[in-house]
């Protein structure tokens, strides 16, 4: 504790700075820890635990001093009520969802409670435990059957399908994992319980593939169909709340387009510049440049070296030599392309380009698809000024704020040296290099209309395909690739609304604080980094220097419609 001096005399005293940081890096392992040892996600003792801990922890932190807090200290108290609520809300909008898978998933709860006996170690009777997997291979099978004679009796959306589906593959997972922890050290576990066990394996397998193939409509053996789970205006109003946007799902998709047709107006402009009238023939063109097999690394290697040098010389953010120096960089591998269908970075780069084994169609795809121009843009975008360097600082001050990981920061950031460097005219572009630049720009505008018009119910994973490659630009492969990436639930559903939207706040951030005078732009650049993650609205409220309460609310706007 510190003691401070009040007016009259009145001694009063403070919590230590390190007091929230000590919070929010025990809420972070506290969490790790329930999370490891209730892992399945649909266990309602999971839920109950989760939900328990996270009232209690916003509870204890409502009785906290927040007004004698240093600056810095009311932010991060602010991260980490932020990041309990919205952990509360998902908790309970994911159950809801989960519930609706029930009717299709009988035989869950059982399967639950083994796993859960399990890991508490109670007492289990092999007999009885055979009978459980008895009822279940009985509930499994009944319901495949209805899926198979009539499944339109079962009141469920593509998207419910699809997440009972996944929880199927998931519960066979926790299911394996029981059945290796007593195998072969229980001689009656052994001898009750192994026949059953492996009829029930089976049947899982059975009514996942029922499942997608029947109520999803995933053909068989289509492994790359996109699906995808829609989460509502509700979820996106949730999300957005988190991410402190004070803008509504539909105020997004308009800020996407309005952007999309500035973008556009450029692209016209650019492809004038080469003797194009129509922008799809400048693309193409600029998509034929692209370097032979063999030499993409070389390519990569050079425009790594030029964007450092370039932010170096100007004196736009401070680069420290070991961030320069421990650069790497990896091939990607053709399956993993199929998803990634460009570069990506952060620690390293990992470059996109084809293989030998790829058929003729999809390496010509490959190569256009990150030809020299495109490839410009993404190399900064991935490692300096972008990930990488942000990367490098996030691990090294107020590290603990990774817990607040967001994609308006993360992405925001990357996003936002594009925009400067389209800006800067010491940064030299060719009239391909705009046309490169600008591609990028309308694919991270589609983003943000595609991704919220899907979660809103608006638009199918075709309709955004063929978004992006109607007014994008793309090859069908690479916007398959970049749907598939984006809707099949590895990434939160505002993460690629993230890029675009997060950049713009920054670059209002930009003109508020180095434009109008405040503070130099390279300061501007490292205090941004040094900040590490956050809602880009707690960062202003840092340069600024802002009053908080602790009931703070979002309230910039910083896009005008």
């Amino acid at each position: 504790m510190v003691t401070i001096t009040a007016p009259r005399g009145v001694t009063i005293r403070r919590a230590h700075g390190d007091n929230m940081r000590d919070t929010i890096e025990r809420i972070t392992e506290d969490l790790k820890e329930l999370k490891k040892f209730y892992p399945i996600e649909i266990s309602s003792k999971r839920i109950q635990r989760l939900r328990q801990f996270l009232i209690c922890e916003l509870n204890t932190l409502r009785g906290q001093p927040f007004h004698l807090y240093e600056q810095q200290e009311k932010v991060d108290y602010l991260l980490i009520k932020n990041y309990l609520e919205r952990e509360l809300r998902e908790l309970e909008l994911g159950s809801t969802r989960d519930q609706k898978t029930m009717p299709l998933l009988p035989f869950a709860n059982s399967i639950v409670s083994l796993c859960e006996a399990r890991a508490t170690v109670s007492a289990m009777n092999p007999k009885d435990t055979a009978q459980q997997l008895f009822k279940m291979q009985m509930q499994i099978d009944e319901t495949v059957s209805k899926i198979n004679n009539n499944y339109t009796q079962f009141d469920l959306n593509k998207s419910s399908a699809f997440r009972a589906a996944n929880i199927v593959g998931s519960l066979k997972g926790h299911l394996q994992e029981w059945f290796d922890f007593y195998k072969g050290y229980d001689p009656l576990f052994n001898w009750w319980v192994s026949a059953p066990y492996q009829a029930v394996k089976k049947l899982l397998d059975i009514i996942e593939k029922a499942i997608r193939e029947k109520l999803v409509g995933i053909e068989p053996g289509n492994e790359d169909a996109i699906v995808g789970q829609p989460i509502g205006r509700e979820g996106l109003l949730a999300e957005l709340q988190a991410e402190m946007i004070p803008y509504t799902p539909e105020e997004l998709i308009s800020i996407g387009e309005k952007e999309l047709d500035w973008c556009m107006a450029e692209m016209k402009k650019a492809s004038k510049s080469l003797g194009y009238e129509d922008w799809h023939d400048a693309l193409e063109h600029v998509k034929n440049d692209y370097i032979e097999p063999g030499q993409q690394t070389q390519l990569v290697y050079d425009l790594m070296q030029e964007a450092i040098s370039f932010v170096e010389k100007h004196d736009l953010v401070r680069v420290p030599p070991l961030a320069k120096e421990t650069l790497q960089m990896f091939m990607m591998s053709p399956e993993r392309q199929k998803v990634n269908p460009f570069f990506l970075g952060g620690e390293c780069i990992i470059v996109s380009y084809p293989v030998e084994s790829m058929d003729h169609e999809a390496k010509l795809m490959s190569m256009r698809g990150n030809n020299i121009h495109f490839s410009r843009a993404t190399v900064f975008h991935e490692m300096i000024p972008g990930h990488h360097l942000q990367l490098f600082m996030n691990a090294r001050h107020r590290p603990y704020r990774q817990l607040f990981d967001t994609p308006f920061s993360i992405e925001g950031w990357a996003l936002y040296w594009e925009f400067l460097l389209w800006n800067d005219d010491r940064f030299k572009k060719t009239p391909q290099n705009r046309i490169g630049m600008l591609f990028w720009r309308l694919h991270r505008c589609a983003r943000i209309i595609f991704s919220i018009n899907f979660h809103l119910g608006r638009m199918s994973p075709q309709e955004c395909i063929d978004l992006l490659v109607d007014q994008v630009g793309h090859e069908r492969a690479t916007a398959e690739g970049e749907v598939r990436r984006s809707l099949n639930g590895d990434y939160s559903p505002l993460y690629q609304a993230g890029y675009m939207l997060g950049a713009l706040q920054i670059y209002a951030l930009r003109k508020e604080m180095v434009e109008s005078g405040r503070i130099a732009e390279k300061e501007f650049h490292d205090r941004f980094l040094k900040g590490n993650c956050m809602p880009i609205e707690l960062a202003r409220a840092l340069m600024r220097d802002q009053e908080l309460s602790p009931d703070f609310k979002t309230s910039w706007r910083f896009y005008s419609l």
